[in-house]
């Protein structure tokens, strides 16, 4: 029997990734990645209506700090409203629909600061205006199991991949020595404070977790909480060395004085263990061909970027 699958932010870099798994998947389902507001709740309410989803995966929103320091009305209203707006859609005309959920490791916040691996009944202490957005819209949903709506909570941790823009860490690094490749940067990478931790996964593994969630999606307690990560750190300082060995140019790793900033939690990471369970999941792929496929995304964009 065929699923009807609904994404939304079907268009950014996980929903590209989940897109293409959900549809290279041997099955009958139906995916329905229509590009629409998630802030207007009159147009959610007609493509949930129209598409009578079984299975909604809500990926749509502000999806960096900095975007929403930027902008905190624009996050609020996307991360919190938008997905209000999608959980009353499916109350009102698919009642029978599975919410997953992508809420965000960001809102454990300074609980991190203990040093453990922090599981699902860590508490949210969300220390940034994405965090708190995050944190309140995760919050709202679980309230909302008791007007009857379906979800899954996914808190996933840091990730990274192919496609990734350089907002985040790992893209950042690998973009400028694809440009020092093609020399249109100097053999120079001039970075902040290296010495942070953090708990890294590939998008693939992550995007096997929300099919998972998918497919076992009648077996899963409504309002469940899942941190879906590797359970080990990775120091930024390690990230971007090994980039840098990638390389076959010599390229000088220079800090700069500006860019020094306090690291407000030095170390993050979280306990896999019912996320493995629940969803007889694994993460997979290994770090080294992750940072390969950023790497090389990369390369090709500025390639083509330097003859063009």
């Amino acid at each position: 029997m065929s699923r009807r699958i609904l994404i939304t932010g079907a268009s950014g870099f996980v929903g590209r990734h989940l897109t293409s798994l959900l549809k290279a998947h041997p099955s009958k389902d139906l995916i329905f990645d229509e590009r629409f507001d998630v802030t207007n709740i009159l147009e959610v309410s007609d493509v949930v209506r129209r598409v009578q989803p079984d299975a909604c995966v809500h990926l749509a929103g502000v999806t960096s700090i900095a975007q929403a320091r930027q902008d905190r009305n624009k996050a609020w209203n996307v991360n919190l409203q938008g997905t209000l707006n999608v959980a009353q859609a499916l109350l009102a005309y698919a009642p029978q629909a599975t919410l997953v959920f992508s809420s965000s490791s960001e809102i454990y916040g300074d609980s991190f600061l203990t040093g453990e691996a922090l599981d699902e009944n860590a508490l949210l202490i969300p220390n940034n205006p994405y965090s708190v957005t995050k944190a309140a819209a995760d919050l709202s949903l679980g309230a909302m199991v008791r007007e009857g709506l379906k979800v899954i909570r996914v808190r996933p941790f840091n990730h990274t991949g192919a496609g990734q823009v350089e907002n985040f860490v790992v893209a950042a690094f690998a973009r400028q020595i694809a440009k020092i490749e093609v020399g249109t940067q100097r053999p120079v990478v001039e970075v902040g404070n290296l010495d942070a931790e953090r708990d890294f996964l590939d998008v693939r593994d992550v995007c096997e977790a929300y099919k998972a969630c998918i497919d076992r999606s009648q077996d899963i307690p409504s309002g469940v909480i899942l941190n879906i990560c590797s359970g080990q750190t990775r120091s930024i300082r390690s990230i971007l060395e090994k980039l840098v060995n990638f390389s076959k140019v010599e390229i000088e790793i220079r800090v700069k004085k500006e860019l020094l900033r306090p690291v407000d939690v030095r170390y993050a990471r979280g306990s896999n263990e019912l996320a493995c369970k629940i969803l007889h999941w694994q993460p997979k792929v290994l770090w080294e061909e992750t940072l390969q496929s950023v790497l090389n995304y990369w390369r090709e964009k500025e390639r083509s970027a330097s003859i063009s």
